[in-house]
């Protein structure tokens, strides 16, 4: 029972943001287009800049899950090009649907309920080698077009570069700045998770059918390569929690913005996303009681 009423004090404030923004956008309609190009350009780079450059993040002992995060991207989609061949979907569909998951959103905001403020630099530093692995090989898998440097020189990827720089050297803003950053980029954590919940008024039972595979293939392997890379690398505590709530986490939204930019089957991944994000209700739980 007190596992799970841990895991209920975990995931029940993040649906109930969720659910709020489902409600009011189905109520109201919303764009978000305004939204996204802040929580891209401003927020969601404060975020990750004031976390990884925060004392307590420790580059040198976070190593081995960020090597842990690079595998379990790559793996995923390596695994994932077979099952595309099998089940007839395009490759530059399904593969990034399955090696990138939702760790803005939806997961930053798990990482600081279940694990503290003291573990939420790796979560973040998770996120970040996630976003750039993304916009780069990821990219080049949903299209040839795709012009990687443009997206590596996205405020996000330098808020991500002058972050690690800050952990590296120790060279961070004055403490008053510094404190206004992390406010604001803070602020971005319910934001996101209302945002969510406004996308997923799009959901339609056409895209159920469509967005199935990627929405269970996405977690499912995740999963079941994380629990023996943890083993393998001996992750222990909140560092073997964090892959695994990692890995068990819903594709990523911003894939729908590359396949939408570079017209590679939009509607399907977006689907994936969405059914993805609505199932997240039974496979968060499910990763959080193997890691608590």
């Amino acid at each position: 029972m007190d596992l799970i009423a841990r895991i209920a004090e975990i995931i029940v404030p993040v649906f109930l943001i969720v659910a709020i923004g489902y409600g009011y956008a189905r109520r109201k309609p919303t764009d978000l287009v305004v939204f996204n190009r802040i929580a891209l350009d401003v927020l969601a780079p404060l975020l990750v800049y004031t976390a990884l450059a925060s004392r307590d993040f420790d580059l040198d002992g976070q190593a081995p899950l960020l090597v842990a995060g690079t595998v379990l991207i790559l793996g995923c989609g390596l695994l994932a090009w077979p099952l595309s061949r099998a089940t007839g979907a395009q490759a530059r569909t399904l593969v990034p649907v399955v090696m990138f998951n939702n760790c803005g959103n939806m997961g930053l905001p798990l990482a600081l309920l279940a694990f503290g403020p003291a573990h939420f630099g790796a979560a973040v530093a998770l996120f970040s080698v996630s976003n750039l692995l993304h916009f780069s090989i990821g990219a080049r898998i949903t299209s040839r077009a795709a012009r990687t440097r443009d997206l590596l020189t996205s405020p996000l990827m330098i808020a991500t570069v002058l972050g690690f720089f800050s952990a590296f050297t120790e060279l961070r803003p004055p403490a008053l700045i510094a404190s206004g950053m992390k406010l604001l980029g803070e602020a971005s954590l319910p934001l996101l998770l209302f945002a969510l919940g406004v996308r997923l008024t799009g959901l339609t039972r056409q895209g159920l059918a469509l967005g199935l595979l990627g929405a269970v293939a996405r977690p499912l392997i995740g999963l079941g390569l994380a629990i023996p890379l943890a083993w393998a690398l001996q992750l222990e505590g909140a560092a073997r929690g964090q892959l695994l709530l990692f890995s068990a986490l819903p594709p990523a939204v911003i894939q729908y913005m590359l396949a939408d930019r570079y017209q590679q089957e939009p509607e399907k991944v977006a689907a994936s996303i969405l059914v993805g994000n609505a199932l997240a209700v039974v496979f968060v739980p499910l990763a959080l009681a193997l890691a608590l």
